[in-house]
């Protein structure tokens, strides 16, 4: 029965592709507290996410760990390293041996330590050429996994997300429907009865024309990866003067996703 979860992590933990009714994120690990609370007597669960877009490993490492070392929850969800992997450059092997050090550190206050895996990105625009350098970050995670005892919320193999359905038009960010996939599959991982299949199949969709699919692509980089590369030479973040959610109230975040249901 966890009492209390941390989350810790970049956009994907913040929930950016899942807007609440103000504009502000929801995303799988508030829906996934949501799982959580509903175990414990009312108002016997504490919550806070302190994920933040666009942030690096060692950017994590230095403001968010802090602050769930000292909170010492039940429950730390920890995804990072997915920023640096999508990176010019940069060594998986030396990414997760920082990653590991961030492990160590969690793992000494906290009951228990989520670790997620990156995505399968084959079907991604841009992303599906550095698949292999994400299998091998994510073959390093498991192994830290394996030497600590932490439960893996393995993303790779999350089927179902790899349907177009479950991504944000951006193509780096799940939608709400993606995000809720997530949460159940990381109850799944926890041992808890969630109410829905994480696996269940989407409905058929109509087939598109080379022509819908063509118009797509061209939107998307107008829109999408035109803006993030030109921030990627600038030298700025998406999560550039945005602050962490903080601590939230499970009925809060319940009200807020049956308001755009």
């Amino acid at each position: 029965m966890i009492g209390s979860y941390v989350a810790v992590g970049d956009s994907f933990t913040e929930g950016v592709g899942d807007p609440g009714p103000d504009g502000a994120f929801v995303g799988w690990a508030d829906r996934f507290a949501v799982l959580l609370a509903d175990l414990r007597p009312e108002g016997d669960f504490g919550y806070t996410n302190l994920a933040v877009r666009g942030k690096l490993l060692d950017q994590i490492v230095e403001d968010q760990i802090p602050q769930a070392v000292e909170l010492a929850p039940d429950l730390v969800s920890f995804c990072a390293g997915g920023n640096d992997i999508i990176r010019p450059g940069t060594d998986p092997d030396e990414v997760a041996e920082r990653f590991e050090r961030a492990i160590v550190r969690l793992t000494e206050v906290a009951g228990t330590v989520l670790v997620t895996t990156g995505f399968d990105t084959r079907g991604v625009p841009v992303l599906k050429h550095l698949r292999g350098k994400i299998a091998t970050y994510n073959g390093h995670v498991r192994a830290i996994a394996d030497r600590y005892g932490c439960p893996v919320l393995d993303l790779w193999s999350l089927k179902t997300v790899q349907d177009r359905r479950a991504w944000d038009g951006d193509r780096l960010h799940l939608s709400p429907d993606g995000h809720t996939r997530v949460a159940l599959r990381a109850g799944q991982v926890l041992g808890l009865e969630v109410p829905a299949d994480p696996d269940q199949p989407w409905p058929p969709l109509p087939p598109r024309g080379t022509l819908e699919v063509r118009r797509d692509d061209v939107h998307w980089a107008r829109e999408y990866l035109v803006p993030w590369i030109g921030r990627r030479l600038r030298g700025e973040s998406s999560g550039d003067h945005v602050t962490a959610k903080g601590a939230l109230s499970p009925d809060d975040i319940k009200m807020r996703i049956a308001s755009v249901v």
